[in-house]
């Protein structure tokens, strides 16, 4: 089958960043399916694993965690699922990524996808909408009936924040309040539903109490982390809730959390897989959920660039876009060519 992978970490715009290569076909473990992948989203986890995870030599290593596509094979202890089930996932990331024709994924972790979407508008969603959920409802803890909750999202034209946005305003009584600093990536957050939104490239205090609210009580960082923490901090209200999903270039000072009895969350989309959890299959059901809202209308596909084919140069143009970091939404893309 055909697959894209890479050999060593190299910077994307070298030719053998990414390459073409021919892989055996996966055989499904007992509770797995075997996806003919049609789609897949690109996201900044596939270019981190890219340059930090060499693969030992002489192996070839398959990045990609967000697919839609359609089953072709079940394990044995699947039931929930058959061949031509048409479905999307974000895979785990501790196995092969999905950027093949055939990918073997845990059916626990797999939903059917909206039927109102095409694969390449599926593909862009499944990872970005299981962290948001799990940021907003299993680490941040928000209430869905909180009418007084104030949620601030920073970097919210990205992936991650385009969903939680969307999320947020679907499911509960929030406020909410993204930063973006762009007119291009201002305009795409407030299409998405953000009550205000305000510079990051700024003070986020003087930006923020010129909105006259009251203070923040959950804090959504999804970049930058390290550059805005003192300004998180300082706008949480006491016993507020700071959650992150970045990896901060300098540590976080968290004693500065103290005397607000502030709590402080990471959420890492892959914990479940990774660790095999007692509710691993909570995922699928997120992403049956979201599902749902798609095809009912209530949220949207977050895809903004479709590249084409899935092939060594088109990832390696999806990688270095995401690394300028500068894109909105998200970027897919969709076919295997002929």
């Amino acid at each position: 089958m055909r697959a894209v992978g890479y050999k060593k970490s190299l910077p994307a715009s070298h030719n053998e960043a990414l390459l073409d290569i021919i892989l055996p076909e996966p055989e499904p473990e007992p509770n797995d399916v075997i996806v003919k992948v049609q789609a897949v989203g690109v996201n900044p986890v596939d270019t981190k694993i890219r340059m930090r995870k060499e693969p030992a030599r002489g192996e070839t290593a398959i990045l990609g965690w967000d697919a839609a596509g359609i089953v072709t094979r079940v394990g044995s202890k699947v039931t929930e699922f058959q061949a031509g089930d048409e479905v999307w996932y974000a895979g785990a990331v501790d196995r092969p990524g999905c950027n093949a024709e055939l990918h073997a994924v845990d059916a626990r972790i797999i939903s059917r996808k909206p039927a109102s979407l095409s694969f390449a508008e599926a593909a862009a969603m499944p990872l970005t909408f299981l962290t948001a959920w799990e940021l907003l409802f299993d680490r941040l803890d928000v209430k869905h009936d909180d009418e007084h909750a104030v949620i601030l999202v920073t970097g919210a034209a990205g992936g991650v924040g385009s969903a939680l946005i969307q999320l947020a305003k679907a499911l509960t009584e929030a406020t909410v309040v993204g930063t973006a600093s762009r007119v291009e990536s201002r305009n795409w957050v407030t299409q998405l539903g953000a009550d205000h939104v305000i510079d990051h490239s700024k003070s986020l205090v003087e930006a923020y109490r010129k909105l006259n609210l009251s203070d923040v009580t959950h804090v959504a960082s999804i970049t930058h982390s390290d550059q805005h923490f003192d300004d998180l901090v300082e706008l949480l209200q006491p016993q507020g809730k700071l959650a992150l999903i970045d990896d901060p270039a300098t540590p976080l000072d968290v004693s500065k959390m103290k005397q607000k009895s502030l709590s402080l969350h990471w959420e890492f989309m892959y914990t479940r897989s990774m660790f095999q959890t007692a509710d691993m299959g909570r995922q699928g059901e997120i992403l049956a959920k979201v599902a749902e809202l798609t095809d009912a209308g209530t949220i949207t596909t977050t895809m903004t660039t479709n590249l084409g084919n899935i092939n060594a140069a088109n990832l390696r143009t999806a990688h270095s876009q995401l690394e300028s970091q500068h894109t909105i939404g998200k970027i897919v893309l969709a076919g295997f060519g002929s």
